[in-house]
């Protein structure tokens, strides 16, 4: 069902590929908008590897959840800030891209634990931390992203 990558010499390994999902911030999530336009949209992201899902937070309400009810079927995609190689101009970057289906997350202390632990990647202020989740926490939808498919791969941009 998922294409296999062409450029193998290209790919990154699943670790390569979980560690980068781990240590940046954000990625491109994408869903299926209305009239079939894809639907793109800047996320910040927690990779958990207790379950390998991908989590993401949001309001209750908006065009993304539409989408997510209408269809549930996403990818996402996160890239690194690259690196040159000693002596050359040309940015080397390594990107995955996850292929899955999102399911929403009722469980509160699952919630609030994955918060916590999505926050953590921007500040390690715990008491910044806890009165954000007391605050919005009953206000908060969170989705997993239940990985099917995940390719990565390294491009010089020469």
């Amino acid at each position: 069902m998922f294409r296999q990558m062409n450029r193998k010499k290209q790919q990154l390994t699943d670790e390569e590929c979980i560690g980068i999902l781990k240590s940046e911030l954000r990625g491109v999530l994408s869903l299926n908008g209305d009239d079939g336009y894809p639907y793109g949209l800047p996320a910040n992201h927690y990779y958990c590897e207790e379950d390998g899902r991908i989590y993401f937070h949001s309001g209750k309400k908006g065009y993304k959840v539409d989408a997510i009810c209408r269809d549930n079927r996403a990818s996402f995609c996160v890239y690194d800030g690259g690196f040159r190689r000693e002596g050359d101009w040309a940015l080397n970057i390594r990107s995955v891209i996850v292929f899955g289906k999102i399911e929403f997350v009722d469980d509160q202390k699952v919630i609030k634990r994955i918060s916590a632990l999505l926050s953590r990647k921007f500040t390690d202020d715990h008491e910044y931390i806890e009165k954000e989740i007391e605050t919005y926490g009953a206000a908060t939808l969170m989705f997993a992203l239940i990985p099917e498919y995940m390719t990565g791969k390294i491009v010089n941009e020469a």
